[in-house]
């Protein structure tokens, strides 16, 4: 039987999460779990019961940024969500859906642009790339499909409009089932072109797009 968290242990693990954030938020730093591991550094943690979950992160860093980022957080956010969409056009024969912090709006200014991509082979997309002279790079992205299934696609780095994006490029029929998300272990969340201008147009809340409605 687990021991239900003392006050102290809880105030702690509210301390690392704020931590986290904070690291995420000023030092551009992706990866929750490296963010995590440097707050509990910090703090001179070792236990890793007392480590916050990613979604308490997610939710400190939501909260850092709506206290410390305010018009200049909205602003980049917009920006960002811009780029998305001017990338989600011109490769709009892929299907392209956002995923990632740029859709739920926990975005920081170093945040790259998440795109997933649909293709019988990637050679297809960066064929388009060419065509439309943008210079990219090609790699690879392990992606967790299930908690025993990680699927290796191809990926692709660009910029448009400044802004960094990455692409995963999935074979046609995963448009149907979405990665398990690093956050909650639950299916990502995908955005359409049409949901992001609505998002751009302040129509429609990002906390209202769910795997249900964006495929």
């Amino acid at each position: 039987m687990s021991k239900r968290p003392t006050p102290r242990g809880e105030n702690l693990r509210r301390a690392l999460a704020q931590e986290a954030a904070r690291i995420m938020a000023e030092h551009g730093i992706q990866d929750f779990l490296l963010a995590k591991r440097k707050a509990a550094e910090r703090f001179g943690v070792h236990e890793g019961g007392v480590l916050p979950k990613n979604t308490e992160i997610e939710q400190a860093l939501a909260a850092y940024q709506r206290l410390f980022g305010g018009t200049v957080h909205l602003e980049s956010l917009q920006a960002l969500r811009h780029a998305a969409l001017a990338a989600m056009r011109r490769l709009r024969e892929f299907e392209p859906r956002l995923v990632g912090s740029v859709l739920s709006g926990t975005a920081t200014e170093h945040s790259p642009v998440q795109l997933h991509l649909f293709a019988d082979c990637a050679e297809s997309v960066v064929m388009r790339l060419i065509d439309q002279g943008l210079a990219h790079e090609v790699t690879e992205k392990r992606v967790r499909m299930s908690p025993e299934r990680v699927l290796v696609c191809p990926g692709l780095r660009l910029r448009i409009e400044d802004r960094p994006i990455e692409a995963t490029v999935f074979p046609p029929e995963g448009i149907r089932q979405a990665p398990v998300s690093p956050v909650d272990g639950r299916p990502m969340r995908r955005a359409s072109a049409l949901e992001v201008e609505a998002l751009l147009g302040g129509c429609e809340p990002a906390d209202h797009l769910t795997a249900a409605t964006c495929p």
